[in-house]
């Protein structure tokens, strides 16, 4: 049986990492990908090539010197990302435009790239990583929360549209887990004189021990893996603590309301 070959965005670290290094454990062939190569010369997981998903012609010559390695690429997962946190009032509308084209942008880029190679194959898989925190509009992340959800939205729609091709679209949330993500992402300032300073303040905090105390990457790698092994792959998947989850369930039986001051009560607002 020919080996796949998987290709994970934002593979250098955290759970892309985790994944590549699961993935090519289980016998897959797998390329990973880092916006600046040069910063990871000992790399040896798996092979890197250099990507910037902001960036159309990276995209095009990561592409494409993955394919003249390879000649096909079977799986996609789309895997980086940026945080952003702050008052949306407060927050520089350069880093909102930055978050969505890392989050949104650029899986989008990504999968347009691959999907040739996919349709003449007539086969492929696009895993797209998106957070659990995309089904809902939480305070001080909506701009992280609203770009993660236009990923699962457009995820639901070339889903359908790409059917027709052997090829499957699906997401994957997870929760919080333990990377270095919160050290990587744009927060806006706590600032002395905003009136936001104590509740942004407050909840900054609570969102930096959520990640510290977060699981295990290795789990959202398992969950890649299944999904690759699944025939045909569901719509949404999520993975993540049980309260998290939970959560999602919550949101849809519970009137608007409720479930806001559920929200609030949690982030203590």
């Amino acid at each position: 049986m020919q080996q796949k070959v998987v290709l994970v965005t934002g593979g250098s670290s955290g759970i892309g990492k985790s994944i590549g290094v699961y993935l090519k454990s289980k016998g897959f062939k797998v390329y990973g990908t880092t916006r600046n190569l040069a910063k990871y010369p000992h790399f040896n997981d798996f092979e890197l090539l250099e990507l910037d998903v902001r960036e159309p012609e990276s995209i095009k010559r990561a592409i494409d010197q993955l394919i003249n390695k390879e000649g096909r690429v079977d799986v996609l997962v789309n895997n980086a990302g940026i945080g952003i946190t702050g008052p949306i009032e407060e927050m520089p509308h350069e880093e909102i435009l930055k978050a969505f084209d890392t989050n949104f942008n650029g899986p989008l880029h990504v999968s347009k790239a691959v999907l040739p190679f996919m349709r003449k194959q007539h086969s492929g898989l696009v895993i797209n990583i998106t957070s659990i925190a995309g089904y809902m509009g939480l305070p001080y992340r909506g701009i992280y929360s609203a770009s993660k959800g236009a990923l699962e939205l457009v995820t639901e729609a070339m889903r359908m549209e790409t059917k027709d091709f052997g090829i499957h679209f699906t997401n994957l949330a997870p929760g919080d887990f333990a990377t270095n993500i919160a050290a990587g992402r744009y927060h806006a300032p706590v600032l002395e004189s905003s009136p936001y300073k104590k509740p942004y303040g407050n909840t900054l905090k609570m969102m930096d021990e959520h990640v510290d105390a977060g699981q295990d990457p290795l789990l959202v790698a398992r969950m890649v893996h299944k999904i690759i092994q699944t025939k045909n792959p569901k719509v949404h998947y999520t993975v993540g603590e049980f309260m998290q989850k939970f959560s999602l369930f919550l949101k849809k039986i519970l009137p608007d309301k409720m479930y806001e001051k559920l929200l609030m009560n949690h982030y203590k607002l």
